[in-house]
């Protein structure tokens, strides 16, 4: 009987990443955007209009804006405003119930009376 040789194994490889996105608004910093950029991080924030004149006026020198993907912003607003809702409800904005089935309670009842009333 010849000598067999185990099976191949597969060299181990590094699982794919989900993209991962940065939402903020339009405020954040050219330092906060050269963090994301370093990791790999998408960032859906517009440029604010105040920096958007200075590139404008070099020209040519003034780089490449900042991508910026709108639609992902608008889901952005969406779901900020949805939490805003949410905390128009005092018991949930302050945390007064402490015992975190009771609160998750309270936020299913908040969330429901806010569906409900669309």
């Amino acid at each position: 009987m010849a000598h067999q040789r185990p099976p191949a194994q597969r060299a181990q490889q590094r699982p794919e990443r989900a993209e991962q996105r940065a939402a903020a608004p339009a405020a954040i910093d050219a330092d906060f955007r050269r963090h994301l950029r370093r990791h790999g991080i998408r960032a859906v924030i517009p440029q604010p209009a105040g920096q958007a004149a200075s590139p404008k006026r070099l020209g040519r020198f003034g780089g490449r804006p900042p991508s910026f993907d709108r639609e992902a912003y608008k889901q952005r607003n969406t779901v900020e405003r949805r939490i805003n809702k949410l905390n128009e409800w005092r018991g949930l904005a302050t945390r007064y119930d402490k015992p975190a089935t009771i609160y998750l309670a309270g936020l299913h009842l908040a969330a429901i009376f806010i569906w409900s009333a669309r």
